[in-house]
């Protein structure tokens, strides 16, 4: 053990001493001998290092947006490789070298974490051996011996025996319901944590490798940690129950705020943002810019959802801007269809019903209608009839001349040509 603390000395000795330096601003308050002073030190260890880590998560957010990039393109290679599983794994591993992205980048904040785990482990190894380690002296040694939370000491193990459990002056009892407990806390929350990224925050069209990978870290990183937690000290199931919940607050944040194209965190984020910009008419925030920003430099390549949030923009009116913001439109917009096709839809106000009128009004408006579709016809006749010859004068009284044997069609009552009688036959 002592050549393992000397290989872990480069970083053993810091991280004691930073636990040593929050000892003692918590000892002034709690007591240099209590468990909340060497406990609260081994927290705020945890958010040190975690605070350290930002700039590394930053990093594995990107990685993991650059990943959903190629979404598109990975739903490609499954729908041509669909019937070759090692052609199709090819052909990812081929995707993810040229466009610089790593599967596994979702891991970075666990690595870096490792140093630091394995060296707050022997620390308190240390602790329980009675072993000075890093900047820690006989005097500390001694108090942190003393220290317990919830009964258990501080470097007590699950599966210590009676004997050296009473050496730290605590029982058995105590020692293994509290470590028991931490152990399910710790597990539950690392499980909850995974599920929550797979179940809100993932694009559920396309079925990678990766995601496969994903679902199963889901439920063999609890196994683990409930494996080796029993072998853990009562410090370092500290130090891993928190680190756990700073995670599973920090990805509840991200999934939140800026959560993966296509799932149903962003289904969820897209419809409060579409609330918040219709009462408002306005976007404040950067981080929304640049969503809508994305949003609508994707053009026809729109998901559902994203389809889905420009269409309510348009119906009430507004228009998402090419640099994220919107503004109100009164001209003609273009609407996506769910299958990508597009259709015009004019932002006029609604149509107003006529207003409803009495029964002798509508019976009026009837009768005015009517009126107007009867043609009209003239009364007066002509003065010459139409089969007259010209230059011959109609005799007065309007009877037909001797001999000519024509009649006016007003007076023969008839309309059109007589048709001749046939002989009849004898």
């Amino acid at each position: 053990m002592d050549t393992i603390a000397s290989l872990f000395s480069f970083i053993t000795t810091p991280v004691s001493w930073v636990i040593v330096q929050f000892h003692s601003v918590y000892g002034k308050l709690f007591g240099a001998d209590t468990g909340w002073a060497w406990g609260l030190s081994i927290v705020s260890l945890v958010i040190l290092i975690r605070i350290c880590l930002i700039p590394l998560f930053v990093k594995q957010i990107k990685a993991t947006r650059a990943m959903q990039t190629l979404q598109p393109e990975m739903k490609k290679i499954q729908e041509r490789y669909k019937n070759d599983k090692q052609r199709q794994s090819e052909e990812m591993m081929k995707l993810y070298k040229e466009s610089g992205t790593n599967p596994l980048s979702s891991c970075l904040p666990i690595l870096a974490q490792s140093p630091f785990f394995f060296a707050l482990y022997h620390v308190l190894n240390g602790i329980a051996t009675g072993k000075t380690i890093g900047v820690i002296d006989d005097q500390l040694l001694e108090s942190a011996r003393k220290a317990h939370i919830f009964g258990a000491p501080l470097a007590a193990k699950f599966t210590d025996g009676a004997e050296k459990v009473s050496s730290l002056g605590a029982t058995l009892t105590d020692v293994r319901v509290v470590t028991a407990v931490m152990i399910v806390m710790m597990s539950a929350s690392q499980f909850y944590t995974q599920r929550q990224l797979m179940t809100k925050n993932v694009d559920t069209t396309v079925k990678t490798p990766f995601m496969q990978q994903q679902k199963m870290l889901m439920y063999v990183f609890p196994v683990m940690f409930a494996v080796f937690g029993i072998n853990f000290p009562v410090g370092v199931l500290v130090y891993w129950l928190t680190t756990n919940v700073w995670t599973m607050g920090q990805q509840m944040f991200v999934i939140r705020n800026n959560p993966t194209p296509g799932s149903k965190a962003q289904a969820a984020y897209l419809e409060r943002l579409q609330k918040h910009v219709v009462s408002h008419g306005k976007i404040r925030r950067r981080g929304e810019k640049a969503i809508v920003k994305a949003i609508v430099a994707k053009g026809r390549d729109r998901n559902e959802f994203e389809r889905k949030f420009i269409n309510s923009l348009t119906k009430a009116g507004l228009a998402a801007q090419a640099d994220g913001t919107v503004a109100k439109s009164d001209a003609a917009t273009v609407v996506e269809t769910e299958d990508g096709t597009t259709t015009t839809v004019a932002a006029t106000p609604k149509r107003q019903q006529p207003k409803r009128q009495s029964k002798s009004q509508r019976a009026s408006a009837a009768a005015k209608a009517a009126a107007e579709a009867e043609p009209k016809t003239s009364l007066t006749k002509s003065d010459q009839p139409q089969d007259a010859a010209p230059g011959t004068a109609k005799p007065a009284g309007g009877a037909t001349q001797p001999g000519t044997g024509t009649r006016s069609k007003a007076q023969s009552g008839r309309k059109g040509p007589q048709r001749p009688k046939s002989p009849s036959k004898k």
